[in-house]
């Protein structure tokens, strides 16, 4: 089937939108007088002229791209798609000296492949110039004078020409833009649900955007309000394409500037804050691209200081979508702050959230009266649409005085499944935390999976937490686990009455090579906290471990209480909080040995917070298998104490020794025991799961299996966390 194409009959289009855009879309297509349509997924079909085409083009603002079907037919396999392509005459549609591309979507059992059907539909369309004497038009991906759409769809090809060549959305004032942009179609979309288009016509109207970003929602209201069509905006107007009507599109775009003119003296305003001051600077050249500026005022406010001016039509935003694991504590702690200021509007205030976390809408504390589903490109979101008033604010917050300290929670407010989590973390810490202050620990484990519907490792580090999630199987859905994820880091807030900002959430998994040494994204600051007599330091957020094993506790214990006059080993020294214990319990001298710089500085931190001389007491990085096979032949060292603690498996770059502790330990423990000076004590201790110790270590040594006494009262749910023992020299018997 070839569709018409002269120049006084109706013409078949497609326009394609975002998903859940659709009705929007055909508003929009009626409004440009458009009456004979069909909805699709993510698009309409529709008839009519050129010129109704134009001022979709010209006037939308949600469509992504207007096309001119031309044809359509079997295609069941390459030949078919090419012969259909040759059946048409493309020197009605380009000059040879024109560029074109081809984009190609949809497939069939024998064209599975889009860019194989884009390259057939190519081939048909250049051959027939060489075919005809003329030269065959270049290939432009970016640029094109001429956009091909091929879609395979139920066995047919459907050709059609793109009638401006690039995406609609693009308006070309945001050329700057933040992390998680917002789509400029999408954000119109989300001001229409939200009901913006009514309240452009109150006396003042004012738009606040409290986590504005790059400004996209700021820039697109006012755009609405002041009548400025979106193609206007754009440089591209129309394709190179030798069947449209200039002269048509010129009218439409002249109408268009006679509309943007009559709309100057549209009294809105738009206020935008946020705490990212390069944010807020992008979006003031964003504004100033649009022909905005005088319209919009930016400014640095956080959002727990935010307050909407008096008068404000419509309070709107999208917050960050915490996409990252460990971003969900601060996200948590930003719906938290972001409820506090849609509560303290006066009632009758209309109020829209666009987020891709609707499970914690709760957070907010306002019941929601409408909700829509979109999506911001790949990402479901959902807009929460609210009206305020006594009736939508949850009962147990109408009151000011229920209301939690800002970024805090209010145990009230906790549902039913948090409720559960938390009255079990109240009994741990009647019991673990009592213990803990008895013994004059400020870090300890406060729940390890207590409850397998909340697989969390939760551990206090003074007044911060540390959390790690173990993953979880994968028939739980990414749905469930971020609601569980959501309750936990609420019951720990409401329970320690600790800010989210204050926790650190992260995957707890297996990790190999150079992985725990890998820096995290956010940097986080660096505590001191005590453990006995010293002082360590450790970061909750910036790697995967926080610089101190709270399961080692026991073992650095020990051994502060057994190196008084002792010369100490530590392998695989990580932070060197083992080395701290035994100089600060009296170590004559100590060496520390780790491959990793980051540790070993961390490790050189920790001495000079104890005031431990490093004289005394060195740091070495070097492999620790090359030194132990390196100072056994040499036979000069020799050692009262040595902790060893390898990782499960290594495979550093920096050496090519790989360990396996299972395969390996038995030599590991051969070598450090020639270094041993006859009564001495190696502290051997190991992570790995179903460990076995080699018989013939229990042959050759005397061996004490410290691993129960290893461990302590906040460890006992999980005695396995570690295994331990205390290998001497027979001859000390």
């Amino acid at each position: 089937m070839t569709y018409s194409h002269k120049p006084d009959t109706k013409r078949d289009f497609f326009v394609s939108c975002a998903k859940g855009l659709e009705p929007l879309l055909q508003d929009e297509l009626q409004a440009c007088g458009i009456s004979s349509m069909r909805q699709t997924v993510a698009g309409l079909y529709f008839s009519g002229s050129l010129e109704s085409a134009y001022r979709l083009c010209v006037f939308s603002r949600l469509a992504n791209r207007v096309i001119c079907l031309i044809a359509s037919g079997p295609a069941r396999d390459a030949d078919e798609v090419y012969q259909l392509v040759r059946s048409l005459d493309w020197r009605q549609h380009m000059r040879h000296d024109q560029t074109l591309a081809v984009r190609s979507s949809g497939t069939t059992a024998q064209l599975n492949h889009t860019r194989f059907t884009a390259q057939k539909v190519k081939d048909a369309v250049v051959d027939q110039f060489l075919e005809a004497g003329e030269p065959r038009p270049s290939v432009s991906r970016d640029e094109p004078d001429l956009l091909i759409h091929a879609v395979l769809r139920k066995g047919d090809l459907i050709l059609g020409i793109d009638l401006v060549g690039s995406s609609l959305h693009r308006r070309h004032y945001r050329q700057e833009q933040g992390v998680a942009p917002l789509k400029e179609t999408l954000a119109a979309a989300v001001l229409i649900r939200a009901g913006w288009p009514e309240r452009m016509n109150d006396p003042a109207p004012l738009l606040y955007d409290p986590l504005c970003g790059s400004g996209t929602l700021l820039i697109e209201a006012m755009l609405m309000g002041l009548d400025i069509a979106p193609g206007l905006l754009r440089e591209k107007k129309l394709s190179g394409w030798l069947q449209h009507q200039n002269e048509r599109m010129q009218a439409i775009l002249t109408e268009a500037e006679q509309r943007r003119e009559a709309g100057r003296n549209w009294p809105g305003r738009a206020l935008g804050c946020d705490i990212e001051r390069d944010s807020l600077q992008k979006a003031r050249r964003n504004a100033e691209r649009a022909g905005l500026y005088d319209q919009i005022d930016f400014e640095y406010t956080p959002l727990d200081k935010a307050r909407a001016p008096e008068g404000t039509s419509l309070l709107i935003c999208n917050p960050p979508y915490a996409e990252r694991l460990g971003d969900e504590p601060e996200a948590l702690a930003l719906y938290q702050e972001l409820g506090q200021l849609l509560r303290q509007q006066p009632p009758g205030t209309q109020a829209a959230v666009l987020t891709a976390r609707p499970e914690w809408g709760r957070l907010l504390g306002v019941h929601s009266h409408r909700q829509y589903a979109l999506f911001n490109g790949a990402i479901p979101v959902t807009l929460l649409c609210f009206q305020i008033s006594d009736e939508t604010i949850y009962r147990q917050q109408r009151s000011s005085d229920a209301l939690p300290q800002p970024g805090r929670i209010d145990p009230a407010s906790l549902d039913s499944g948090a409720r559960m989590l938390a009255n079990r973390l109240r009994k741990n810490l009647k019991n673990i935390g009592r213990w803990a202050r008895q013994q004059g620990h400020e870090c300890y484990r406060l729940y390890d999976a207590d409850m397998p519907e909340y697989a969390f490792a939760i551990d206090l580090y003074g007044s911060q937490v540390h959390m790690q999630e173990y993953r979880a199987p994968s028939t739980v859905s990414e749905e469930n686990a971020s609601l569980r994820r959501r309750q936990a880091i609420e019951a720990v807030m409401a329970v320690l009455e600790l800010p989210a900002d204050a926790i650190s959430l992260k995957m707890r998994q297996r990790q190999r090579g150079k992985d725990q040494y890998e820096s995290l994204s956010r940097d986080g600051e660096n505590l001191v906290v005590h453990e006995g007599p010293a002082r360590l330091k450790v970061n909750l957020w910036r790697y995967l471990d926080t610089g101190l094993f709270l399961d080692h506790r026991p073992t650095r214990r020990y051994i502060g209480e057994h190196a008084r006059g002792k010369r100490f080993l530590n392998l695989f020294c990580y932070t060197g909080a083992a080395t701290v214990q035994a100089a600060l319990g009296g170590a004559r001298e100590s060496l520390s040995i780790d491959l990793s710089n980051t540790y070993l500085d961390w490790a050189r931190e920790n001495l000079a917070l104890n005031d431990i001389d490093g004289k005394q007491h060195r740091l070495l990085r070097a492999d620790c298998l090359a030194y132990l096979q390196k100072a056994a032949s040499s036979g000069r060292e020799s050692f009262d104490l040595i902790f060893l603690d390898p990782p499960t498996f290594s495979n550093s770059k920096s050496t090519e020794q790989t360990l396996d502790i299972q395969r390996d330990h038995a030599e590991l423990i051969e070598q450090c025991m020639k270094l041993l000076t006859p009564e001495g004590l190696l502290i051997f201790s190991t992570n790995r799961r179903r460990f076995q110790l080699d018989e013939s270590v229990q042959k050759q040594y005397r061996t004490e299996d410290f691993s129960r006494a290893s461990i302590d009262r906040d460890f006992a749910r999980n005695p396995d966390i570690h295994q331990a023992w205390l290998i001497r020299h027979r001859t000390s018997d």
